[in-house]
């Protein structure tokens, strides 16, 4: 088994394919139309879907916004260097909601972006990417 994609509902599909393309470096793997039950699909992602985890923004037709509730928490991804990435971001008009800066309690140097939805990406340090983090965060 392994993790295929992450499934996000967006309000407005281009601007959110623009955010992880344009601004995360992601590249768009396909998009889909259904037009029976009225939605449409994209999947972006770093590398193929054949041996690579991607995501799947959905954008159901006519519905512009989502409750994110409490329950999600966010999607990592690592960094080359953390500092120059939020940086670019920060550039390019990306929300970072959390500066570069170790973990409470420890030493990986994470920060916290979001999408134009309000989903929030975790960035870590390339040097700290799976090292156990716990839970702390």
């Amino acid at each position: 088994m392994r993790i295929l994609h992450t499934m996000l509902r967006v309000g407005d599909l281009q601007r959110s394919i623009d955010f992880y393309t344009r601004v995360l470096g992601m590249t768009l793997l396909r998009k889909s139309e259904n037009s029976e039950y009225k939605y449409t699909l994209a999947f972006v992602g770093y590398g193929d879907e054949k041996s690579n985890a991607v995501i799947e923004l959905t954008y159901n037709w006519g519905v512009s916004e989502y409750e994110l509730g409490s329950a999600y928490g966010h999607i990592a991804l690592e960094a080359d260097d953390i500092y120059a990435t939020c940086d670019a971001l920060r550039v390019a008009g990306a929300k970072i909601t959390r500066e570069p800066g170790p973990v409470k309690g420890g030493t990986t140097v994470i920060a916290f972006v979001e999408d134009p939805d309000g989903y929030k990406i975790e960035l870590i340090a390339k040097k700290d990417a799976g090292t156990g983090l716990g839970s702390s965060h």
